[in-house]
């Protein structure tokens, strides 16, 4: 049954494509259709029903000539063709030819056509037509059910009529009220679909701002490190060899740590079965535990670093913990590359009930004309890299000139707007 009603909708599918690209096809179909079945029996049997037989049967032929007969064949069936397009129209031209008919005295198999039209315009009018369209139907059916009273009775002729304009009526609702639920369905899906696929791309796009921040810190952390190493290693090697030696030993070591951090990075980027994979060349991201390694690696490179905790930073979240390192790592490596060595640098983390501070703040030149260039005509990725990280918490970031230095102060919070942590 799958396979057979798989392809009948493929089938009713493609028919109501090639319908909306040639409606006329099918209207001229039903005109054929209601001619061949309604129209053809009574041409061919014109000029019979002399009288002979039951009463019953007498009004199943006209008494009309074959040219009245056509004449008003086609006025109920031509209609019709319009009975989608202009139902309104299809329905008045057919009742009316449909009246004069009847109150000359002749019935057609052809007057099938009234119920067809009654059916188009309850599926393709106006609904505020149906009810002037009720009355005329009423009309006419009395008018029939008056003219057959020779062969059937008023009431029970009356019966049938209304009975069978009011289950084209209703079937006409019906499909009507079908259609729109479908339309609606089918408008909801392509909602669903374009909202879903607007976030995948801003699932993409904030991964791979997500990898952009993870990347800048790393690379511009260590590289400031190792070119501050470098450039000291060169004057070492010929004064000091010992520092040389020294001085090579650490910009080894960062650069390996370096290379690690971006392995952890660049994993988000493999597919689904290498994410999922467990490696013993990856770590767990930094977190506040790495700090001391941090600052230990800017007082290599020359920076004086005095740092210290307050409350329990064991207890925040490795989310936490990441943001906090990044945003450290950050301050310390602008620290480097804008004041340089022998600066003094004040770093404190302070974990509270509801937020968690950081505060960097060094005694290097503040002025951006003496040694500080890029921190007050341009903020740079770094600076909106901690802003970014900082408003994932609801948190804020300051960073400007203090008395004697520079300073960058970051708020996170720990309890999420609705109130729970």
């Amino acid at each position: 049954m799958g396979p057979l009603v798989a392809r009948l909708s493929r089938g009713g599918q493609r028919l109501r494509q090639a319908d909306r690209a040639h409606p006329w096809v099918l209207d001229t179909a039903v005109v054929v259709l209601v001619f061949v079945m309604f129209c053809l029996p009574d041409l061919l049997h014109a000029g019979g029903g002399d009288g002979d037989g039951p009463r019953r049967f007498r009004l199943a032929f006209t008494r009309l000539p074959v040219a009245g007969m056509l004449t008003f064949q086609a006025g109920l069936v031509l209609p019709l063709l319009w009975r989608r397009r202009r139902p309104r129209v299809a329905f008045a031209a057919v009742a009316a030819v449909f009246v004069l008919q009847w109150s000359l005295g002749a019935a057609l198999r052809a007057d099938i056509a009234l119920f067809i039209a009654l059916y188009s315009l309850a599926l393709h009018g106006r609904l505020r037509q149906l009810p002037w369209a009720c009355g005329i139907m009423a009309g006419a059916m009395l008018l029939v059910a008056v003219r057959a009273s020779a062969a059937v009775s008023v009431w029970d002729a009356l019966f049938f009529l209304l009975s069978t304009a009011t289950a084209a009526l209703a079937l006409g609702l019906v499909v009507r009220i079908r259609r729109a639920q479908l339309a609606g369905l089918r408008d909801r899906a392509a909602r669903l679909e374009i909202e879903r696929d607007q976030r995948g791309r801003l699932a993409v796009a904030a991964e791979r701002a997500r990898v952009a921040r993870e990347m800048h810190d790393i690379v511009g952390h260590n590289l400031s490190v190792i070119i501050t190493l470098a450039d000291a290693g060169v004057y070492a090697t010929a004064v000091a060899p010992d520092r040389g030696r020294e001085a090579l030993q650490i910009i080894g070591d960062t650069g390996r740590q370096a290379l690690g951090e971006l392995r952890r990075v660049l994993g988000v980027l493999r597919d689904a079965s290498d994410v999922t994979r467990q490696s013993p060349e990856l770590t767990p991201q930094p977190g506040l535990t790495d700090v001391d390694a941090l600052c230990e690696g800017v007082r290599a490179a020359g920076l004086d670093v005095v740092y210290r905790t307050a409350g329990d930073v064991d207890a925040l979240d490795s989310g936490v913990q990441l943001t906090v390192y990044r945003i450290v790592q950050e301050a310390l490596t602008n620290t480097l590359k804008h004041a340089g060595a022998g600066t003094g640098v004040n770093l404190a983390i302070v974990v509270e009930e509801t937020q968690v501070s950081v505060q960097v703040q060094d005694t290097g030149p503040a002025d951006p004309t003496s040694g500080r260039p890029g921190r007050a005509n341009e903020e740079g990725h770094g600076l909106v890299g901690m802003q970014e990280r900082t408003a994932l918490y609801g948190g804020s970031l300051s960073a400007g000139p203090t008395g004697g230095g520079w300073t960058v102060k970051a708020v996170l919070n720990l309890v999420s707007p609705g109130g729970a942590p």
